[in-house]
């Protein structure tokens, strides 16, 4: 496992991240605290050092679960959660991006995972009521109360992520250092705005999801599978979504790899800062995993992932990149 800073952080995280919103059967799915710990352990052996959860995760349990695991060597970890989503459905200030739910949660959290410190607090998803001003000095107190070391934002549109760590250069408060957004070969939206924006303004992205809800592992391009029973049940399980699968699953013979560390290693050869964030149900699903972490694809395989995958950027990108407004533009700069 390398290890990789965190957009323009000091914060040295490894360059998978172990997501943990499958730790606990309380949503009636998942794997039980036993099979977390085998999960935990493979991704620790083979030198990770970043994990994700959420107050939200299984009822707070995935808290519980993972501030037990990394108790022994507390330090050691980059511990990331998050807040936002509900805990109580009769109390109107138990969720949202406000101050009241903000400040309740993070001290929820921090009894869960039996820590004093967060070293990495997301912002679980933009509410669309909260004020930014209010959203970022209260992160900027709870830094500055040492009980969290770094802030970032997740599912959120990036005018609001862009005009919130303006604010907070501006009034000399703690920016967020990372972004979090769904990101895979099937759902590729996020290059129109939030990937360029985050390479502007040097955050760390760890996509969620990166395979696609299952699909990029190849599972409904089987013969024993009917894709047609399932499509319509999934939002990432459609015609399209499918034949990327297949060239996925043909760039994997080539290697002699698994569809899964294909997939993972395209996000993973992006240009910027990209930080996958790996999950599964068994540790065996963990450890094909981390096998990415030993695969490179050539110029020409990349290439092939993108064809079969490229969006359109729409309107302005693609506008701006015609010839003809290039050349009104930039006349004596273009090559």
């Amino acid at each position: 496992m390398r290890y990789k800073l965190l957009g323009k952080s000091g914060l040295r995280v490894s360059e998978l991240c172990l997501g943990t919103m499958t730790f606990g059967e309380n949503w009636g799915w998942g794997a039980a605290k036993e099979e977390c710990a085998r999960q935990f352990e493979t991704f620790v052996q083979a030198g990770g050092n970043f994990i994700d959860t959420a107050n939200r995760y299984t009822e707070g349990h995935s808290e519980q679960i993972v501030g037990e695991l990394i108790a022994s060597d507390r330090d050691y970890f980059v511990l990331a959660t998050k807040y936002t989503l509900y805990t109580r459905r009769d109390d109107p200030n138990a969720s949202g991006n406000g101050r009241k739910n903000m400040m309740r949660s993070v001290e929820d959290s921090l009894k869960r995972l039996k820590t004093d410190h967060i070293d990495l607090y997301w912002l679980h998803a933009w509410d669309g009521t909260t004020q930014v001003e209010e959203v970022m000095r209260a992160f900027d107190d709870l830094v500055r109360q040492g009980k969290v070391l770094y802030i970032g934002i997740s599912d959120t549109p990036a005018w609001i992520v862009s005009r919130a760590n303006t604010l907070a250069e501006l009034r000399g408060w703690s920016p967020f250092v990372g972004l979090q957004i769904e990101y895979s070969l099937i759902e590729r939206a996020a290059e129109r705005d939030l990937i360029p924006m985050a390479e502007a303004l040097g955050l760390g992205v760890t996509p969620w999801s990166p395979l696609g809800a299952g699909v990029l592992t190849g599972k409904y391009n089987t013969p024993t599978t009917d894709p047609k029973r399932i499509q319509g049940q999934d939002r990432h399980l459609n015609e399209r979504t499918l034949k990327i699968a297949e060239v996925v699953m043909q760039v994997a013979a080539e290697v002699e790899r698994a569809p899964a560390e294909v997939a993972l290693r395209w996000l993973m050869q992006q240009p910027f800062v990209n930080i996958p964030i790996i999950g599964g149900r068994t540790a065996e699903q963990i450890a094909q995993n981390l096998n990415c972490t030993t695969l490179t694809l050539t110029p020409a395989q990349m290439e092939t992932l993108d064809n079969a995958s490229k969006i359109e950027l729409g309107f302005p990108h693609d506008f701006l990149q015609q010839s003809s407004v290039q050349d009104l533009m930039l006349v004596g700069l273009r090559n």
